[in-house]
């Protein structure tokens, strides 16, 4: 499965599926709630092969090993617990949780200045933990961009649980005009908009830069809107750290962000290059974290494979040497 094929795939559930997990969750509680998710873990493990080979494709780059099945299932079951805690988030808050909040006064002094700030997260953890923190820190207004087409069940039930989150949504599913438009809006009133920069949607513009041992494409829209507007820009990362424990980290990034016409293609690239540094730190912090569930290189799964049993078979290292070449 492509990087560009990634929004054909099914949603993994159904209106009942997903009602049912609500009921548990709603009637018996998260504890209740979680002992359901190895039902849910065992089904994608037997039914979802696409995900299933992305994942240990994924975990071999970032764990420097190859991956077996148990790791295949713990990066599911981590997928499947940020969901579910998903549903506490919205319509508990963050109270139930253990929270450690890191770099927040970098955030906090960007946005003492008067002006709006680009919240850059990607699909490593929870984005759901960037949504709440509005309900941490009343005074900071935060907006996201997602796409409601993308998992559309889901979003729905979701938005149900929480209607004043859901108008904070800035649909991604528009085109770049009005998103560009609205978030101009958002950032002239002083606000936090957050986007995902890690997945370029069929037909976006992306530019290939080093992640994870080869080359993979990142969207430039993210970078583009930041520039045309002149936004400063910080990351974030809302890590899940197992049982009820997250850690939300940001960091700063740049400063009103201004790029020339004439460098905008190596501007663009160097730009990008840093983010997926710094993705790809923290995805070797926490490997089970990442929900890319596709090929993400856009190369065959099993010739990066084989390149790590190349190099622990000195014999076979010329041949892992040819892959590496074709795969990169």
């Amino acid at each position: 499965m492509s990087a560009g094929d990634w929004k054909s795939r099914p949603e993994g559930g159904g209106p009942l599926a997903y009602r049912a997990i609500f009921f548990i969750a709603d009637r018996g509680g998260r504890a209740v709630a979680r002992l359901a998710l190895y039902p849910i873990v065992a089904f994608y493990l037997l039914v979802r092969g696409p995900e299933r080979r992305a994942s240990r494709a994924y975990l071999a780059r970032a764990l420097g090993r190859p991956a077996g099945l148990i790791d295949v299932a713990r990066h599911i079951h981590t997928f499947a617990a940020t969901i579910l805690d998903r549903v506490f988030m919205l319509r508990q808050g963050m109270d139930r949780f253990d929270v450690e909040l890191r770099g927040l006064e970098s955030l906090e002094a960007l946005l003492d200045r008067g002006q709006g700030v680009l919240l850059l997260g990607s699909h490593l953890g929870s984005f759901e933990a960037l949504r709440v923190l509005a309900r941490r820190r009343p005074q900071l207004r935060v907006k996201v961009v997602l796409d409601r087409g993308h998992n559309a069940v889901l979003m729905r039930m979701l938005d149900a649980l929480d209607p004043q989150m859901a108008a904070n949504v800035i649909d991604a599913g528009q085109d770049g005009p009005s998103i560009a438009l609205q978030i101009k809006h958002a950032t002239d009133e002083g606000a936090i908009v957050a986007m995902l920069a890690d997945r370029a949607g069929p037909g976006e513009p992306a530019t290939t830069v080093e992640f994870l041992g080869a080359g993979a494409p990142f969207p430039t829209s993210p970078w583009l809107i930041a520039a045309a507007l002149k936004l400063p820009v910080a990351l974030a990362f809302g890590l899940y750290r197992g049982g009820a424990r997250y850690e939300l980290v940001f960091e700063p990034f740049c400063e009103a962000l201004s790029i020339e016409r004439r460098e905008r293609p190596a501007r663009l690239a160097a730009l990008v290059q840093r983010y997926a540094e710094r993705l790809q730190h923290h995805a070797r912090c926490a490997p089970y974290n990442w929900f890319n569930f596709y090929d993400f290189w856009q190369a065959d799964e099993a010739s990066y494979l084989s390149r790590g049993a190349a190099r622990r078979d000195p014999g076979a290292a010329a041949g892992g040497d040819v892959a590496a070449r074709r795969a990169g």
